[in-house]
């Protein structure tokens, strides 16, 4: 009788340490996902969802939050990323948004068995939209991201009601870099055409995608602001404005420069609602616009 007493207590004992291993590993396999993000609206959506913990890689671009680069190992610029910095990581999934690569890295990538999700960039509010919810899907949050997507639509909605208060559509030059002493700037269809629409201003240049523009063109253009990036390297208000074709402008004559950090004015993430809404705000300063009243995005 004793022996079987001692038999049941280590049965039960075993039991037990089975019943809690089992619990460890289940612990273990639900925290098991290990994100590397490739570009930075993608690291901002994931912090946004708060899945910050499954990240275990960064590219150069993932700024917001500040904490990001600070806590996370960076793998290089999103469209040049290495197989070898995304693979030390030892990821189980790739997020990546349109446009990361290059090609051959991201095939051995997938070649070493590791899922690569695609996330749709479009500059639009239904761009973001889709781009939070893929970026949840992918992640497991799928409900969450629902949630964030359906804030984030309100605050657009918002904005599209600041925009009717607009009478006249001022005009703005995006400049995104110089090219030998030439802007180089955004026009239609570029991240820079979009948030200037989005913030109710009209974007002057009427080419396609991201060319320099000749000092002629930008005097007959006659914005009425200049807009860019406050980054690192980057060209200076002043830099613009000294050049002779901007003093012939409105925007030159009055000084007219709206300065703004790149990936809040262009990452086109949760956020993006209130970049429009400051840069609409920095165009028709007489509006004084509130803040969008709509759950917060998480602000600059």
């Amino acid at each position: 009788m004793s022996g079987f007493r001692e038999y049941s207590r280590w049965a039960a004992s075993a039991a037990t340490v089975l019943v809690l291993l089992g619990f460890t590993f289940v612990a273990r396999a639900a925290d098991a996902d290990r994100i590397v993000a490739l570009g930075g609206a993608v690291t901002e959506i994931l912090y946004a969802l708060g899945q910050q913990g499954k990240i275990v890689g960064v590219d150069a671009t993932s700024l917001y939050p500040p904490q990001a680069l600070k806590d996370k190992p960076s793998v290089g610029y999103f469209r040049s990323v290495s197989a070898e910095g995304i693979l030390s990581e030892r990821p189980t999934r790739v997020l990546m948004v349109e446009g990361s690569g290059p090609a051959a890295a991201l095939q051995a990538v997938a070649q070493a068995g590791i899922p690569i999700n695609r996330v749709p960039d479009a500059p639009t509010a239904e761009g973001v939209i889709a781009k939070i919810i893929a970026v949840g899907e992918a992640a497991g949050v799928s409900e969450e991201a629902r949630q964030l997507a359906s804030q984030v639509k309100a605050r657009f909605a918002e904005l599209a009601r600041f925009r009717e208060k607009i009478d006249a559509s001022r005009r703005v030059l995006f400049v995104i870099a110089l090219q030998n002493g030439r802007p180089l700037v955004g026009g239609r269809g570029t991240a820079g055409d979009a948030i200037v629409t989005l913030a109710g201003g009209a974007n002057v240049a009427e080419f396609d995608g991201y060319k320099p523009m000749a000092d002629e063109a930008i005097v007959n253009a006659a914005p009425d602001a200049i807009l860019m990036m406050d980054r690192p390297g980057g060209p200076t208000g002043e830099d613009v404005l000294s050049l002779p074709a901007f003093a012939l402008t409105p925007a030159g004559k009055a000084r007219a420069l709206i300065v703004m950090d790149g990936l809040y004015l262009l990452g086109f993430g949760p956020r993006t609602p209130d970049a429009a809404r400051d840069l609409m705000q920095a165009l028709y300063p007489n509006l004084n616009l509130p803040r969008l009243t709509a759950k917060e995005s998480g602000g600059r």
